[in-house]
């Protein structure tokens, strides 16, 4: 089988630590005033004043932009990119989980094409952002879920249309400082990770897989498996959360290509109906998933029941199979306390009320299985009453 692996041109700097060098990343780069960008919570967790002294020791000024929300609207794009061109930027510093890395990257675009940044969505073929002018971007991860120091875009929320959406926007480097997860709070943590195990299982079971990706994503789904349970229970396990950050990393490289399947596809609309965070929104049907797709494709499935530490029998029937998937992400869901569907939605009608929508946003063409309305329904109604 023939597919497509996405090099990504996207550097990265990896390793304990190495976000102190940001200053002498930038000053490379040829960067003099920087907009950095970030969200309260990181700011108040002391991470951005590590950065920020990193930036003006290097003689670079800085001009900051605070105001970051969840699953990024489009105004708030508009308003750090309003704020970066006023003080006359030559660079874009952003700083946090993956809702803070999509806010600078849109930022990015901005600086140097009109706005709004509707404009600049792709499913607008017609239109793209002119990159040669472009200043340049560091992004910086404070969670180990998205991998957006990876992918070359940005999912922004589109307001008017209640839809995510994607722009381009490479990265100039990625800062990738395991010790700034240090201490991340449980629930923090077990979100995005699972963002990021969707990412890595989603590229391994893609209609489109290929064996590049592969590499990537089983390494991925393997650190994972070892690591997320130890984070959660204890935020200071450096060796941990090193382990789950570059999972997370890897995982964002793995679906250059595959690109992601049932779950997400699930997942983005589920989130914009029901405001649940992106990362939880995906997961939510990561085990059902993974039983509904069995019957297609069990030798991959089992290859992810194993890697994830758990051993399905020898010549077991695909239904067997997608059961230990299943059963497997379940009860690593339960270990790490990961929450339930019925804590955002009231009852189970609401929830399958939301199959049309879905239906109409997704087409499911990475999915090795066709998927109707009926297996979405299944697939949702199976992980509320979990």
């Amino acid at each position: 089988m023939t597919s497509t692996f996405l090099a990504s041109r996207n550097p990265i700097l990896f390793g304990p630590g190495v976000s102190a060098r940001t200053g002498a990343e930038l000053r490379a780069l040829g960067c003099k005033k920087v907009l950095v960008v970030f969200d309260k919570g990181v700011k108040a967790a002391g991470i951005v004043d590590r950065i920020l002294n990193s930036i003006r020791e290097a003689g670079i000024e800085t001009v900051c932009y605070d105001g970051v929300l969840p699953d990024p609207p489009d105004y708030t794009i508009e308003e750090a990119a309003a704020i970066g061109r006023e003080a006359n930027v030559d660079g874009v510093v952003a700083v946090g989980g993956g809702s803070s890395l999509d806010t600078g990257k849109g930022a990015k675009v901005l600086l140097t094409n009109p706005p709004p940044i509707s404009r600049y969505y792709l499913a607008h073929e017609d239109i793209r952002p002119d990159t040669g002018e472009m200043k340049p971007i560091i992004v910086i991860p404070t969670t180990a879920g998205t991998g957006s120091e990876a992918t070359p875009g940005g999912v922004i929320t589109d307001t008017k249309n209640n839809c995510k959406q994607n722009v381009p926007c490479a990265t100039d480097l990625g800062i990738v400082d395991p010790e700034l997860t240090v201490g991340l709070p449980a629930a923090v943590t077990v979100t995005t990770a699972a963002d990021a195990l969707c990412h890595a299982i989603e590229a391994f079971t893609s209609a489109e897989h290929n064996a590049i990706s592969d590499v990537l994503a089983e390494k991925a789904i393997e650190l994972i498996g070892a690591n997320l349970t130890r984070a959660a229970e204890n935020g200071a396990d450096a060796e941990a959360r090193e382990g789950l950050q570059l999972a997370a990393t890897l995982a964002g490289l793995s679906i250059m290509g595959p690109f992601c399947n049932v779950p997400h596809e699930i997942g983005l609309t589920l989130g914009m109906i029901f405001h649940m965070p992106h990362g939880t929104a995906c997961a939510m049907t990561l085990p059902e998933a993974l039983h509904f797709l069995a019957p297609v494709i069990p030798d991959r499935i089992a290859r992810v029941v194993r890697l994830l530490g758990a051993t399905p029998p020898e010549d077991a029937p695909a239904e067997m199979i997608g059961a230990a998937a299943r059963d497997r992400i379940a009860a690593l869901y339960r270990d790490i306390g990961f929450p339930k569907l019925s804590d955002f939605v009231k009852s189970k009608e609401e929830v399958l009320a939301a199959v049309p929508a879905i239906m109409e946003a997704m087409p499911f063409h990475f999915s090795p299985r066709p998927v109707t309305a009926a297996d979405v329904s299944d697939i949702l109604a199976a992980a509320y009453d979990r």
